[in-house]
């Protein structure tokens, strides 16, 4: 037990405690989604249009509602904006990740930011007492906020955290705290649990619960020892915070790098995010890490997960909401798969796999959909097709983008290279979700083709540009951009980057 290698309690703890903000992620990522016929009806009240739809009420049933085209415009633009203005919270939160996380450290930071998921999760938990559109949306915005803090902070921690050996495995768990929150929202989101008249704004106050929980277990964990000798130089707290981590061992060889990443965070400061774009020096990983992203959300997956019972409705199933759930389950499953091969497959093989299966998924769905009014068992082809193309997403293009980003910047521009990411992930999440209904309408069936041909580019990109990072230190990970770029970094060029480094 000299190595640092095992797994600790103090360290289960700490990520488990971490991932919780995960978890809250996922949960308002998939909880709007089931009550939306009923959060409609309250909006139409409080708006005073509901007796503007054919006198329905007295007939109509908990978690139904009449036809789309005898929705009043004003209840669809506020159900519209309280869906989307959860990504735009997100979008414009993960440029601070960089800052909130050097300002007070990560654990602190994740503890500050929980202020903000509580005060959300009582503004929609307490909706029905006044008007319940504005205390949505007004709770969904700062949610959204929170939770695109919560993403770069989370993978931020537990990859600074991790002993290298366990380092995809332990990040993967952002992932998989994600695919349960969602799975969660789904099952009490059923309308005989709290998806229904009386209980939907509970259900939606839920979101804040983790919060609470996870800022009574955070004064338990450890700072980042990274952070604490990286950042502020502080040695000895950095030996007591790696022996809390790691148990009883020499941690010398562990301080040894971080002093030698120390070296090199001092010639480059903390890059702020506008000379991180604009820097040569990073060029080569911030371009890797945004694809990544990329391939992640244009994969075709959010159109899966927002559309998933619109599709299993078109492929025949009388219970679509049942196989939804059961798209959350399989995900659940398959990112567990991923924990545990994440590190003996390695992260660019468990992505060109995923991306590949998923590009062969999306041809399938699409002859699927095509054919299933001809051949009645075409119906099982598209629903096998939607289950294998989540399980190849969870098994590598999901989890690893998240913690990737962490493994291939050092300490001095990796918060600003973690909200970047973040800030394309959020985007291209939201750009997806607006613009698929679109794109669906004038592709028809053919629309998952357009998604196949997007994940064999990103394939393609993996396979030429994507370095393994398996079991490698930072520094190692960092030398491999420089070795494919030929040349080392330009001085010069690292000297302008500390002169700019006030983001």
């Amino acid at each position: 037990m000299e190595t640092g290698k095992q797994l600790t309690g103090t360290l289960a703890i700490a990520v488990f405690t971490a991932a919780l903000g995960s978890l809250q992620f996922g949960y308002s990522l998939g909880v709007i989604n089931a009550p939306q016929k009923v959060i409609e009806k309250h909006y139409a009240l409080s708006l005073g249009v509901w007796s503007e739809r054919s006198a329905l009420p007295e007939n109509i049933t908990e978690g139904e509602s009449p036809p789309e085209e005898q929705k009043h415009p004003s209840v669809v633009m506020y159900w519209s904006l309280s869906v989307a203005i959860f990504s735009i919270g997100g979008m414009v939160s993960s440029f601070l990740v960089g800052f909130i996380g050097d300002f007070k450290g990560r654990v602190k930071g994740m503890l500050m930011v929980n202020v903000l998921a509580v005060a959300a999760g009582l503004l929609m938990g307490l909706s029905r007492i006044w008007k319940p559109h504005i205390m949505v949306i007004t709770g969904r915005a700062i949610m959204g906020f929170y939770c695109g803090l919560t993403s770069g902070l989370v993978p931020m921690y537990i990859g600074e955290i991790a002993p290298k050996a366990y380092r995809g495995a332990l990040g993967t768990l952002h992932q998989l705290a994600i695919v349960i929150g969602i799975l969660l929202s789904q099952v009490i989101g059923l309308d005989f649990i709290l998806g229904n008249d009386e209980m939907w704004h509970v259900l939606l106050g839920l979101s804040g619960a983790p919060a609470i929980l996870q800022s009574i277990l955070l004064p338990l964990c450890p700072e980042s020892p990274r952070y604490l000798y990286i950042l502020l130089g502080k040695e000895q707290e950095a030996r007591k915070s790696l022996h809390r981590l790691k148990g009883a061992y020499d941690p010398a060889h562990d301080l040894e790098e971080m002093r030698r990443e120390k070296e090199e965070a001092d010639k480059e400061l903390r890059v702020s995010i506008r000379s991180l774009i604009f820097s040569s020096v990073y060029r080569q990983q911030l371009f890797v890490a945004l694809m990544m992203h990329l391939s992640q959300q244009l994969s075709g997956i959010n159109a899966i997960f927002y559309y998933s019972t619109d599709i299993f409705t078109q492929a025949g199933v009388s219970q679509p909401v049942y196989a939804t759930i059961g798209v959350g389950v399989i995900n659940t499953v398959f990112t567990l798969v991923s924990v545990a091969l994440v590190d003996r497959a390695g992260r660019r093989t468990l992505t060109l796999v995923g991306l590949g299966g998923m590009g062969c998924c999306a041809v399938a769905m699409t002859v699927g959909l095509k054919f299933q009014n001809d051949y009645s068992w075409m119906s099982y082809v598209s629903m096998a097709a939607i289950f294998l193309f989540v399980s190849f997403f969870e098994v590598g293009p999901g989890p690893i983008p998240w913690f990737i980003v962490a493994e291939l910047f050092s300490q001095g521009p990796r918060p600003a290279a973690i909200a970047l990411a973040g800030c394309c992930n959020w985007t291209s999440n939201f750009i997806i979700g607006m613009t698929f209904p679109y794109i669906q309408a004038w592709m028809g069936c053919y629309v998952f083709i357009l998604f196949a041909v997007l994940l064999l580019c990103f394939t393609i990109f993996i396979y030429f540009r994507v370095p393994e990072t398996k079991g490698k230190t930072f520094e190692e990970i960092a030398a491999v951009f420089q070795k494919k770029k030929g040349i080392p970094k330009d001085n010069a060029e690292l000297e302008q980057l500390k002169s700019s480094s006030d983001a």
